[in-house]
């Protein structure tokens, strides 16, 4: 049995996407192990059909949390031996691209997301330069690589003649009674950062017979709590904080509208595809979609939202719309229905055992 090793710096309990893909490969055969980072309050190991582990770190963020953790996943790596090494995102990619050439073993690059390009690194030269030469360094060695949508793979080939593979980040269809719905109620989910159009969110809420929730955290959250109560807004918006994946499942099917709005700040948000895009469709929710390059090429040929600008009174006048329109809501559910029969895991898993089973190919 292949053994395959995966490295990641979020809490696993909350990283749907590998969950997934680990999931996917155990049940595929492979012997699996996926090793992430322990946050301040960070809840015990769920459950999975691979092996988890947590590297304790000292340092929580900035230049010393990565240097630290990249330290801390080298000398694990160290210890342990496996057949192919995989390595999500640049901020973990030095360590185990190491550790995979002196075992002579394979190396994956998974890009999330277009790493040098998003916001907490773009407008910072030096930080982006150290980070552009990281990935210099890995994806002109990377032979195996894959990442979330077009636009990002063809950024990658344009700049380094490397050509990755697309698996996206969608959910795996399942069957479900449709809850009853809350009445005017709007869902974002997701990280509570900057550059996610929270602010521009809050200020839409003003004057909107609605309800928003907000299920994740971040950054800005503190920022958004003083917001939402100078704008008088307070007991219209519940921010609900870090949620594990099946009870937030459950709220956004029972929501009205999903929201999944960001700001043009870096190319990795300008050409990202976001799993909440994806877990609206499945819920049967319709959206309000920001619009970016992958969301449009989507609902141009789907239909499951109102694609909009980062005008507050755009964003206001068409989630009235969507909580309002009867007609248009049921219409877009329906859309979602059929798209979720296209954009599901159970097909992307496929392309993504085909990928793996590559590796050991003469």
């Amino acid at each position: 049995m292949k053994k395959l090793f995966f490295a990641v710096t979020t809490d696993l309990n909350h990283d749907q996407r590998m969950q997934r893909i680990c999931g996917s490969l155990a049940k595929a055969g492979y012997e699996v192990e996926l090793v992430g980072r322990a946050k301040t309050g960070s809840k015990p190991l769920l459950p999975q059909p691979y092996r988890q582990h947590r590297l304790q770190c000292h340092f929580s963020k900035g230049k010393l949390f990565y240097l630290e953790f990249m330290l801390r996943l080298y000398f694990y790596l160290g210890r342990r031996k496996y057949d192919a090494y995989c390595a999500i995102d640049l901020d973990t990619a030095l360590p185990v691209y190491f550790r995979a050439k002196s075992m002579g073993k394979p190396f994956v690059y998974d890009a999330h997301e277009y790493f040098p390009e998003v916001v907490e690194v773009t407008d910072r030269k030096v930080v982006k330069a150290v980070w552009v030469a990281i990935e210099s360094f890995i994806v002109r060695r990377t032979k195996y690589a894959y990442t979330v949508s077009e636009s990002i793979a063809a950024i990658f080939l344009e700049k380094y003649n490397t050509r990755f593979a697309v698996v996206r980040n969608v959910p795996p269809l399942c069957t479900f009674e449709e809850p009853a719905k809350a009445p005017r109620t709007i869902l974002y989910q997701g990280a509570v950062n900057e550059g996610r159009g929270l602010e521009h969110l809050l200020h839409a809420m003003v004057g909107l017979d609605a309800k928003l929730l907000v299920c994740g955290t971040g950054d800005v959250l503190p920022q958004l709590q003083v917001l939402a109560a100078r704008l008088n807004i307070s007991h219209k918006v519940e921010f609900k904080g870090q949620v594990l994946p099946q009870e937030l499942l459950q709220i956004t099917r029972r929501c009205q509208v999903g929201v999944m709005l960001l700001e043009n700040r870096g190319l990795s948000y300008y050409y990202s595809l976001a799993n909440k895009f994806f877990d609206y469709v499945h819920a049967g929710v319709p959206q309000l979609v920001v619009d970016f390059p992958e969301y449009r090429q989507l609902n141009q040929k789907y239909n499951v939202g109102l694609l909009t600008s980062m005008d507050v009174g755009e964003i206001r006048e068409k989630l009235s719309l969507l909580l309002t329109d009867r007609a248009l809501h049921t219409t877009l559910s329906h859309n979602c229905e059929l798209a979720r029969q296209e954009l599901n895991w159970q097909h992307e898993t496929q392309k993504l055992v085909a990928f793996y089973q590559k590796l050991w190919e003469v």
